[in-house]
Order: structure tokens, then sequence, then C-alpha cells
């Protein structure tokens, strides 16, 4: 352990400190423990830099635990998606892959061990009484009538409960604790219920299943993990999950509290983005909007990217709303160093150039990353027709406009010095479709041989050998800050009609044709970019905006 590296947020502390008592034989393990219900979003992302962390930190280990107690929700795609996703992070569970589900005879045993202590009971009431007895939070619950059955006839029932021999719902055990506690999770907790649904990961071994707060914190006993890592909700179940180890005498990991991820412009509820899905509000668990990990590998983020914006946020006790603008600086910082560059225009005017010959083509050397010498160089064709952007021309700019206008001169990004000397309007559009230039021939590579100086500089590509490639043009999915209480409105109604655009006049250069999946690049003045890794195929070139150059949010809202 590099005491240097080391941490200074309160759990790291809490560690340093057990360590230095020789607490657990000096030992730290800690876990991931997702319900494989649904995909792995960037709150997650956070508890996995954190737990496996941690394990780093201090030279520990950190599980993967699939806490599966409810099989009508949970499913092996799931299961999988989450494992190629931690993976993609760069984070290694090596063997230590496990299921709550491989647990549940254990989990069986423990409640046999309770009723054995007369600490556990099979509860006939429904659900919806079961709740009524509780009371509120302002009044204690009372006790079940079924509480007083005796040890042999609740070690019966619960045998029958396991065997199927009742219903779904018509039974519950449930522990014997407090009706009246203060805290609503100590009034006699459900333990284990009946559900006829087999298990994606046992089948139709069981016909009862263990409640998550009875599973999760034996599920960590078992595998020997010393600290316990969780969002604060789990707080209030701490003393739940302290009185079962108790009154089991197995061994005790510490559960710590941190507060969970919440991102502006950004819904991380699995209920609400479910329903984004299933409603067709966007394209899948993989769309480019989504918060799901799949969803930001897809639209171009980097795994370096999350990891570092995770470390930058840090970890506190504190609930707080991250602004996303802290996500997207730290995306990119990080393509800025590994981004190869290219030029793309997105929306295309024709230059031709008057004086320079028909039949010539030359090579332009360009830089594929001024940040990374060793990405080296690439050759540009460059004819004497070429298309530029359209907003990069303007027949009567204001003062302080620095790109191309009747009579100014422009540097072509590592090409030449050319000179507006006319342009033609479409008639009946009054659009300019096409401007004529002169170049300096011995300007190439962008510098003047007489020392002159222009102030533009314009990106391009060669009309004859440009690629036509269609660019979907990702923002934020909604548009205030926090969709799920602005306004006390349907979080729906936040969504941003503009958050995905279509481009389909994009031309590239041609280096671009044979982009390949996965790689990053920069288009130059435009943004960050990657190749669709679902859609764009040999006959249709499909790159997604990752993000732009620039915040253009900070200024909406100024």
């Amino acid at each position: 352990m590099d005491e240097a590296v080391i941490k200074k947020d309160f759990i790291h502390e809490i560690i340093r400190e057990d360590l230095n008592n020789n607490k657990n034989n000096g030992k730290v393990v800690t876990r991931f423990p997702p319900e494989p219900n649904g995909y792995l979003h960037i709150g997650h992302a956070k508890s996995i830099c954190l737990n496996f962390g941690i394990a780093d930190d201090f030279n520990g280990i950190c599980n993967l635990r699939f806490d599966d107690t409810n099989p009508s929700k949970e499913n092996e795609e799931y299961v999988e998606s989450m494992k190629q996703d931690i993976k993609w992070l760069g984070f290694d569970w090596e063997d230590r892959l496990y299921f709550t589900s491989d647990y549940f005879g254990k989990l069986y045993e423990y409640a046999i061990t309770f009723i054995e202590k007369g600490i556990a009971y099979v509860d006939s009431l429904s659900m919806e009484e079961i709740r009524e007895y509780r009371g509120t939070l302002n009044t204690p619950g009372k006790d079940s009538p079924f509480k007083s059955r005796s040890i042999e006839e609740n070690l019966d029932m619960f045998e029958k409960m396991k065997n199927g021999d009742f219903p779904e719902h018509s039974h519950v055990l449930r522990a014997k604790i407090d009706m009246a506690s203060g805290n609503m999770n100590l009034r006699d907790p459900v333990m284990f219920r009946i559900l006829d649904t087999p298990h994606y990961h046992t089948g139709e071994k069981w016909h009862i299943y263990p409640m998550y707060d009875w599973a999760h914190g034996q599920s960590d006993s078992i595998e020997g993990v010393t600290h316990s890592i969780c969002t604060l909700e789990f707080e209030e179940h701490r003393p739940l999950y302290d009185w079962f180890i108790e009154q089991l005498e197995i061994p005790h990991p510490q559960q710590i509290e941190f507060a969970r991820l919440n991102l502006t412009y950004t819904v991380l509820s699995k209920r609400k983005l479910i329903e984004l899905v299933e409603n067709n509000y966007v394209s899948g668990w993989d769309d480019p909007r989504m918060p799901t990990l799949v969803g930001f590998k897809r639209r171009g983020y980097t795994p370096d990217s999350i990891k570092n914006f995770c470390r930058e946020i840090g970890v506190t006790k504190n609930e707080s709303n991250i602004d996303l603008s802290l996500l997207e600086h730290s995306l990119r910082d990080d393509l800025n160093k590994k981004a190869l560059r290219a030029m793309a225009v997105m929306d295309p005017v024709k230059v031709v150039i008057t004086n320079y010959p028909a039949d010539l083509e030359d090579e332009i050397e360009a830089i594929n990353n001024p940040e990374n010498p060793d990405d080296g160089t690439r050759m540009v064709p460059f004819t004497k027709e070429l298309f530029i952007e359209r907003d990069d021309f303007m027949e009567d700019p204001p003062k302080k406009y620095f790109r191309l206008s009747p009579g100014t001169e422009v540097r072509l990004r590592y090409a030449y010095y050319i000179t507006c000397t006319d342009f033609i309007k479409d008639e009946s559009t009054g659009e300019v479709k096409e401007i004529h230039c002169t170049y300096d021939p011995e300007s190439k590579g962008g510098q003047s041989p007489d020392g002159r100086k222009v102030k533009g500089t314009i990106h391009w590509v060669s009309a004859k050998h440009a690629v036509k490639a269609e660019l979907r043009l990702y923002d934020r999915l909604f548009t205030v800050e926090d969709p799920t209480h602005a306004e006390e409105k349907d979080y729906k109604e936040y969504l941003n009609p503009d958050s995905l655009e279509i481009n389909n006049k994009a031309l590239l250069e041609p280096g671009l044709a044979s982009a390949r999946k996965g790689i990053n690049y920069q288009f130059e003045r435009k943004g960050y970019f990657i190749v669709d890794p679902i859609d764009s195929t040999e006959n249709k070139l499909v790159f997604n905006r990752t993000v732009t150059l620039r915040d253009s949010w900070a200024k909406k809202n100024k």
C-alpha cells in the first residue's frame, strides 16, 4: 500500500484505520453486488470504481456478485451485459464471480436456525395486511395473529413452502424483532416469500425466494467481505443486517454508506430507464442518449473518462447533483489526448480554385493528433474543387469575422492560402451555391513564404474524393437539470426534442471510409465522433457525435 496515492475520503480513512489495528487480519475484501434486472448506468460506475478501486488501493480483492433474489425481473442478458460493462471499464473479478442464488440453500438453513431459536415465524397474512399491521412512522405496528405459532408448526409450514405445497403469496417467513421499533425495517421483516417463478440461474429448484434484506448481509459474510460499501438508502437497513448476522454468530462485514451519484439532465431511476426503453422514447438500452454504460460506450465515451470523472467527484455522505458538464469535461480532456484528427464538412458549399489545374491532384500532409506525435501523419488529397462549411463564408461579414468573404484571404487547414474572388447564388433560393477562389501555390502547408499572416483557418474536403456519411448529433436527453422534480411535472415532459439530429449532408475526408469501429475521432472544429458499432455498414457509414468541442449548454444557461 503506497500511502502517497491512497485517497483521503472518509471510506479510505476507515479502512486505513482498520488496517492499522490489524482488523480482519489485515485483509480488505470488497464486492460489487448488482441486481441483474437492468443495464448498468453511470451511477453504478461510481460504485464499481469505488469497490474495485479500494481493493487496488489496499492490495485487497473485489468480488462480483449478482444479488439475484427476484426471478420475475432478472435474466441472463442482464448478467452478461453487466460483466461486459465492468470489463470495459477495466476491472477484473478474476475467479470471484458469485451469485446470491448459489447461497439459497445456505440462506434456507439459516432461516431454519431462526425458527428453531424462536425468532422467525410463518405468517399467513396477505401482503396488504402485513403492510397495514406494520403501522406508520408515527404509530407502532401490531403483532400478526400468526406470530404465536409453535416452532414445530413453523418448521413444518416452512418446509412445505419450500416444497411448493402452498399457493404463491399465501405465506411468508418473517423475523421476530419489534413491531414498535422506530426503524420500520425492524418491524418483523419478511425473510422468504413463495414465488412460482423459474429462476434464470437455479431453474425450478426453488418455490421460495429470500428477500433482498435477508440475503444481502449474509451473502457478504459467506464471501468473507470485510467492507460492505453501500449507498445511503441502505443506512436505515444496517441495523437489520447487523441483527441478522449477530443472531447467526457468523463473520460480520462492516457496512459503510456513501452518497449515490445524481447527475443533472439525466434520470438514473431503473424504473424510469425501463419506461424510456419500453415506450420507445429511446431506441434501446444502448441508445447513445441513455446514461447506461452500453449507451456511453456506443456514443464514444472512453473508460478512462468515466473513471477519471468518478475519481474527481470523490466520495461523500452528502447528496448532491453533479453537473453533467463535469463528465463531459472529463471526456473532452481524455479525447483531446487520444482522438485522431480528421476533417468533415457538415453543411457543404462548393469552392472552385480557379487558378488550380483541373488535372492536378496534390497530397497534403495532415497531423493525426498534435497532442501525441506518435500518432504520426496522414495524406489528404487536394483538388481544384473542394467543399467547405457553409457558415465559413459570408457575403457581407460583420467586423471580426475572420473566415472567408469576398476579397479576403484564409488558410485552408494544412494546405494553402486562398482568396475569394467571386461567388454564385442559386437564383430560386438566393443561397450561395459556389465560391470562386484563387490559391497561392507558394503557401503549401499553410505557411506563406513572404511572412504574411492570415487570421482565419478553415477545414475542407476534396470534392472528388469526399466520402458521404450519416452523422448522428446527440445532445442531452432532458432540457432541465432535474427532470424528476422540476415543477412536479412528469419527467417525460422535459425530454429534449433536439436530443438527436440526423445529418445526411456531411462529407468526410476519404480516409474515414475505412474508419474502424471503436476508434475515436475529432472532426476538426466540429466535435468528437465515433463510428456507430451497430448501424454503420460497408454501404452506409454512420458516425455518432460523442460530444461537442465546447460546452454549448453553459452558453445557453447564461
